[in-house]
């Protein structure tokens, strides 16, 4: 074991982070920091939300600027260290890449950022990769089991901008999913609201639930196969795992899904078609923007990766 000082940190309040209290927050984000610690840099106004001091209970609004303090921690040098073969391999998956942004085709199995046991993710990798950059931080968030489209921002004033276009609904998503059975044809739609609850073993699952957040997703069929559907997908609205339980919610999983999906479906599709494949079949495959310096309307497409490409060719 060895001392490692995890440098200053700043942090912006999206969608996906808000009403939480920042000790709990601060607990959830640094994994290997004892909770006394947090309490007491954030007691004592080492944490500024704002620029400003705040209580434990603080809870996090959205557009919030969380700083952090350099962070005296413990660690296991071998298990954090990251494979530089993992690195390179990551470094073939930029689809576009300037001053401001740096747009990724994000991998299946790997999440956006480290903790709740893992090592490192999405963000600590590029933030090693580009050590230049001063400031990199992610702009939106995607499943660890799906693939595609992932926006870093280099600039500040660049990650408020494609906030506020979230906000503003200005920014378009574009998903692809294979999903169990034939999908109805007057299924166009699913506004369904959606509700996080946290079960017994500290997982967060997602609900349909009238007391839970407006939710929209829209669906565009591509192509009926005999026992599966792929569909294109647009969500409206952000929500975590939305999707993925609009499309349960239709009594369509998405193939392959272990937290929203059909087991028995999964094992029987696997046998019928001899295929090893243990990925969830969903990926972003495009996200249209306005580009926060320039001005420019920007579409980053993200083409499917080899094991989701096979996949469809055994359903051919």
């Amino acid at each position: 074991m060895k001392n490692q000082i995890l440098p200053m940190s700043i942090i912006y309040i999206n969608q996906d982070m808000i009403n939480q209290r920042i000790d709990n927050f601060m607990h959830k984000r640094f994994k290997n920091i004892p909770k006394s610690m947090i309490y007491r840099i954030i007691r004592t106004g080492k944490v500024r939300v704002n620029k400003k001091r705040v209580k434990p209970y603080y809870k996090l609004n959205i557009g919030d600027i969380v700083k952090t303090p350099p962070i005296k921690t413990s660690h296991n040098s071998k298990n954090n260290s990251i494979p530089v073969n993992y690195l390179n391999s990551l470094l073939k998956n930029i689809l576009y890449e300037d001053n401001h942004l740096l747009i990724i085709n994000k991998p299946s199995g790997i999440a956006v950022h480290g903790g709740s046991g893992l090592n490192f993710g999405i963000i600590e990798c590029f933030r090693k990769l580009r050590p230049l950059n001063k400031f990199l931080e992610l702009m939106h968030r995607i499943d660890r089991e799906t693939s595609g489209v992932l926006i870093l921002v280099k600039k500040r004033m660049s990650l408020l901008c494609l906030h506020k276009q979230l906000r503003e609904k200005k920014i378009k998503k574009e998903y692809v999913a294979l999903v169990h059975g034939l999908w109805p044809n007057n299924i166009k739609k699913i506004s369904q609201p959606l509700l996080k609850i946290k079960l017994h073993n500290k997982q967060k699952k997602v609900l349909i639930d009238i007391n839970g957040k407006a939710s929209e997703t829209h669906f565009i069929i591509k192509k009926k196969f005999s026992s599966s559907t792929l569909l294109s997908i647009i969500p409206k609205t952000g929500r975590t795992h939305q999707i993925r339980v609009h499309s349960l919610y239709a009594g369509h999983p998405i193939l392959f899904d272990k937290r929203y999906g059909d087991s028995k479906l999964d094992s029987n599709i696997k046998t019928k078609n001899q295929n090893n494949i243990n990925r969830l079949l969903l990926h972003a495959s495009a996200i249209h923007f306005i580009h926060p310096k320039n001005g420019n309307k920007i579409c980053i497409k993200a083409p499917l990766d080899l094991d989701f490409k096979n996949y469809l060719h055994t359903m051919m």
